[in-house]
């Protein structure tokens, strides 16, 4: 694969919790806790990287280590980094509480990502794709940051993905006006809630056929159910790999990855082959703690 892809996202530092036996306020609960790298923008750069495209990420970290930890990280996995550091604010963190059951619930402190500005999004070489994480375009401080991205993928005849990032800040932020803000995209990525909230539609499938009506392409994520793929009136589902689930911070971020690798390869082949591509990729991050 060899279409370059620039990335514009959050990077952050996960820490997963995750927490054994019953509930037990005010007292102790035993549980398992590890860093790892985070940040949705971040992750879909590392796991396009290790795919093969050739992969440029920006966005903020603080001056602080973590921020320089995951920068090294990103570059080792081979990520060409645009990434600028802000003085005195604090690399984000996102502590992602998973249950025994392999859900969760984040809890998010977006640090430096706040602070992205359009001067830090690289224009896009002609003929590539931008993939913007939707959650650049939730708070008011990068917004204008990712509407340049998408003017600017625009202008040099880019395809554009973008994935909606969060049901509860995507309702805040109003549906009307991220329709509005995303209308030039080429391919949505919604989880299942996500579909349903930005349709109004109560089933995955007319909903994955509402978005194909806006889009060229969507691909919705329907958790142990596998995924869908809409185009024009072209419906396509495969089921999930199996999977021995341990955590699944990140997996929605793989599977854009995973997906993206095959489709920019081939945007005319088989959509079954991009989903399971995507899928496969969202099976092994669930089966260990962390997004990567």
């Amino acid at each position: 694969m060899a279409i370059p892809v620039v990335v514009v996202g959050d990077v952050a530092t996960d820490v997963v919790v995750m927490p054994s036996g019953a509930p037990a306020p005010g007292s102790d609960r035993p549980a398992a806790i590890r860093s790892r790298g985070g940040g949705a923008g971040a992750n879909v750069a590392f796991h396009l990287a290790r795919l093969g495209a050739p992969t440029l990420l920006a966005g903020c970290i603080g001056d602080d280590a973590a921020g320089a930890g995951l920068a090294a990280e990103l570059t080792a996995a081979g990520v060409e980094l645009r990434l600028r550091v802000v003085p005195g604010t604090a690399t984000g963190t996102i502590v992602s509480l998973v249950e025994p059951d392999g859900q969760r619930s984040m809890l998010a402190d977006r640090g430096a990502n706040l602070a992205l500005r359009p001067a830090d999004v690289p224009a896009p070489a002609a003929g590539g794709h931008l993939h913007l994480s939707g959650y650049t375009l939730l708070d008011p401080g990068p917004r204008e940051a990712g509407l340049a991205a998408l003017a600017a993928a625009r202008a040099a005849g880019c395809t554009v993905s973008v994935d909606p990032a969060s049901i509860g800040p995507l309702g805040a932020y109003g549906v009307d006006r991220w329709l509005a803000d995303t209308a030039a995209a080429t391919m949505v990525l919604p989880n299942a809630d996500e579909a349903r909230l930005l349709t109004g539609c109560a089933d995955p499938t007319d909903a994955a056929r509402a978005l194909a009506g806006r889009h060229a392409a969507v691909a919705v994520t329907l958790g142990p159910d596998g995924a869908l793929w809409a185009a024009g009136e072209r419906l396509v589902h495969r089921p999930a790999r199996p999977a021995a689930v341990v955590d699944t911070t990140g997996a929605g971020d793989a599977f854009t990855a995973g997906l993206l690798a095959v489709w920019l390869d081939d945007p005319q082949g088989d959509p079954a082959v991009a989903l399971g591509a995507g899928l496969a990729r969202a099976a092994d991050v669930v089966e260990r703690a962390g997004a990567r």
